[in-house]
């Protein structure tokens, strides 16, 4: 038989396949992610949505109302879709005009994130602890004065 394999090859190539290397980051499911793809952030800004998109905002409330009764999404897009064709440039702006101005908060928020994220590990530690720094100098005193952490020379 031609390419065949015997039954101690299949065995070590499942072995190979098994092996995980230690440090490796793996997924959720047990393996590793892609090449140059990392896990997402869950702290990431989402990207703000199209002039299209915020069209759509709008367009979903008034086809519910005009159709209660079709619960397709497709049938909305379809007709949202065929709708924005039709619409002439001057009255798409008020869209791209909110599309805009959710944009330029959007770049600001990411400047903040990224400024955050440069700022590192530990600056996120710090403000995720749950305690305002008042908290934390307060219980600083407090062991101070116990004697417990630190002791003073009476030099």
């Amino acid at each position: 038989m031609k390419g065949a394999k015997s039954k101690g090859e299949s065995k070590k190539a499942d072995a190979k396949l098994a092996v995980n290397k230690k440090g490796a980051a793996t997924t959720k499911g047990g393996r590793k992610p892609a090449k140059g793809k990392e896990p997402k952030d869950p702290n990431k800004p989402k990207r703000p949505p199209s002039a299209f998109f915020v069209f759509m905002e709008d367009f979903r409330k008034q086809f519910k109302k005009d159709n209660p009764d079709n619960k397709a999404v497709s049938a909305v897009g379809k007709a949202a879709g065929a709708k924005w064709k039709s619409l002439s440039e001057a009255e798409k702006a008020p869209y791209a005009a909110k599309a805009e101005k959710r944009k330029a908060e959007y770049e600001k928020t990411m400047k903040a994130y990224n400024k955050k994220q440069a700022e590192g590990p530990a600056a996120v530690e710090e403000e995720e602890s749950g305690k305002s720094e008042s908290e934390v100098h307060d219980e600083n005193e407090d062991e101070d004065e116990d004697g417990s952490e630190e002791e003073e020379d009476d030099e």
